[in-house]
């Protein structure tokens, strides 16, 4: 960490930040941190990156160029080390819409019609050519984290490779199973504590992106998933139900096609984030996490209850327990043999 700093020293120093007041903010899963700078009033982020962690910040770049040439809100990048791990970007302020919802919670509707408009252009605007496929081996890495994790956190026991191969299997199944659609550049992580409202700016211009350097090709319907399912807040039925028909009208979608892909890949996302949000506490000590499963766990509750994923309903009540109060001790006293 010291060594770290010196670098981080080294880098502002270079730039004439040297004096820059530094103010570190709250940290995201991953292993990134940002720092605001004030510079005598002039205010940016520090994203700090070390080459270790294998989350290379020119990917950061290389999609912001993408977003900005699609015509959405995207931090300039001022300043960049890509072999350090350090960018400079602008600072977007602090109006994020999960804390707007909180304080003005009549600016919901409104805040998340506008998310869906950003995503409309993202995905109609931004080349997905040069971004990794959402392939199904990614959606059945991904799903397999909750019997790699949470798995064996809530039950003391380890999964089995026929527990695997059947979630796999039911996986491949169901996404599969989705009619063929023209892929988009999907952001992942599209959500309210990544999404700034700009007023100041004009039409999609007023949502400012954060996080969306694991951009990938794949489905339209990802990205919604992301919006309405949020792990961190909630949001009604009402919203979800309202913001996914506006989605569709806006895009031309036939209903019940999507409404099914909406929900496939509902569950194989919250069966990852499960997953992620148990390993966060077991690996790497981030126990907060774990106040978020449930509302996770409803999501997955929620997708599994269309009728074309009834096969996968029946394996999660098989192998997965629901994240009741000895559940969650169980989560919290458990602990990743290295």
């Amino acid at each position: 960490m010291q060594d770290r700093e010196i670098e981080i020293n080294a880098f502002l120093n270079s730039h004439g930040l040297e004096n820059a007041t530094r103010n570190a903010l709250v940290a995201d899963a991953s292993f990134r941190r940002y720092e605001r700078l004030d510079n005598r009033g002039d205010i940016s982020i520090l994203m700090d990156a070390p080459p270790k962690t294998n989350l290379p910040v020119k990917i950061f770049a290389d999609v912001t160029t993408l977003l900005h040439n699609a015509g959405v809100s995207v931090p300039q990048i001022f300043q960049t080390d890509f072999d350090r791990g350090f960018l400079l970007i602008e600072d977007f302020g602090n109006d994020l819409f999960a804390n707007l919802c909180r304080s003005n919670p009549e600016m919901e509707s409104d805040l998340y019609r506008a998310a869906i408009d950003v995503l409309l252009r993202v995905q109609k605007n931004a080349k997905c050519d040069s971004l990794p496929p959402y392939d199904l081996a990614t959606y059945l890495r991904e799903s397999s984290l909750a019997l790699e994790w949470y798995y064996p956190a809530a039950t003391s026991n380890k999964p089995r490779a026929e527990q695997f191969l059947a979630l796999q299997t039911l996986i491949t199944d169901a996404t599969q199973a989705l009619e063929p659609y023209d892929q988009c550049t999907i952001l992942r992580d599209f959500h309210a504590e990544n999404l700034l409202w700009l007023p100041e700016r004009g039409g999609v211009k007023r949502v400012g992106l954060l996080d969306y350097q694991d951009a990938l090709a794949g489905h339209p319907a990802y990205d919604l998933v992301s919006l309405l399912e949020d792990a961190r807040r909630d949001t009604s039925q009402k919203l979800q139900s309202e913001m996914k028909s506006y989605f569709i009208a806006q895009s031309g979608f036939d209903y019940a096609t999507f409404d099914q892909a909406f929900h496939t890949l509902g569950a194989q996302r919250n069966l990852k984030i499960i997953g992620l949000f148990t390993r966060l506490a077991a690996r790497d000590g981030k126990v907060q996490y774990l106040d978020l499963i449930q509302r996770v766990w409803n999501h997955l509750m929620n997708d599994l209850s269309h009728p074309s994923l009834q096969g996968l309903a029946n394996w999660v009540a098989l192998n997965l327990p629901s994240p009741d109060r000895a559940t969650l001790e169980k989560l919290a006293g458990y602990r990743h043999e290295a």
